[in-house]
C-alpha cells in the first residue's frame, strides 16, 4: 500500500553540491530533509541485529540463553531508507567526492567520513572566513543592496564557524566600510 507525503519537503534543486568548503551548510540542509522524511535514524544508528545469541550465567548457576533477532519489516526499512539517505548524499556531492564514496553501501559510513573529514573544528577556515570579512570593501559600481546582502553573509559565516561578533560592531564594521562619496 503507497502512502502519500503531506509535508513540505525543502526544494533541493538548488543546493551547492558538497566541495570542500560548504560542508556545515550541505550537511545541515540534507540533515533538515533527512528528518522530514523520517530516515534521518539510519544515519545515527547500526543496521537491525540479525541473530545475535549470547549464554548469561546466572548468580544461581543456571544458564540464560538470549536471542536477539530484528524484525524482516525493520531490516527492510533499513535497507530502503540507507538508499534513500545514501542515494541523497551521493547526489549533492562534486564528482570527486561522488567518486570516492559511490563504493560505499553504507549511508552511515558515508556521513561518518565526511563528519570526520569536513565536520571538525577547523582553525584554517576560521581565519579565511575571518580574512573574507575584513577585506570586505563597499565600492560605488555595484548596488548598495547587494553589497550590504554579501557583507550580511560574511557575518553570517563568521558566526556560523561559531566566533561571537555582537550586533554594534557588525553595524559599525558595515558603516566604516561604506564609501567616502
Amino acid at each position: 500500500m503507497a502512502t502519500t507525503l503531506n509535508k513540505t519537503l525543502p526544494d533541493l534543486s538548488k543546493l551547492e553540491p558538497l566541495d570542500y568548503n560548504n560542508y556545515k551548510r550541505w550537511s545541515q540542509k540534507l540533515l533538515i530533509l533527512f528528518e522530514q522524511l523520517e530516515v534521518d535514524f539510519v544515519l545515527f544508528n547500526e543496521p537491525p541485529a540479525h541473530v545475535v545469541s549470547n549464554t548469561t550465567n546466572v548468580a544461581d548457576g543456571s544458564n540464560i540463553n538470549a536471542i536477539v533477532v530484528a524484525d524482516d519489516a525493520a531490516k527492510k526499512k533499513y535497507e530502503k531508507d540507507n538508499k534513500t539517505v545514501r542515494g541523497h548524499l551521493l547526489n549533492h556531492m562534486t564528482n570527486t567526492l561522488f567518486d570516492l564514496f559511490i563504493n560505499y553501501k553504507s549511508a552511515k559510513v558515508i556521513w561518518d567520513s565526511l563528519e570526520k573529514k569536513y565536520g571538525v573544528d577547523d582553525t584554517g577556515k576560521k581565519k579565511y572566513v575571518v580574512g573574507k570579512s575584513i577585506k570586505f570593501l563597499m565600492v560605488d559600481d555595484k548596488p548598495i543592496m547587494e553589497q550590504v546582502h554579501e557583507y550580511e553573509n560574511l557575518t553570517a559565516d563568521v558566526l556560523n564557524e561559531g566566533m561571537e561578533m555582537c550586533q554594534i560592531l557588525q553595524a559599525n564594521v558595515l558603516f566604516e566600510n561604506f564609501s567616502p562619496s
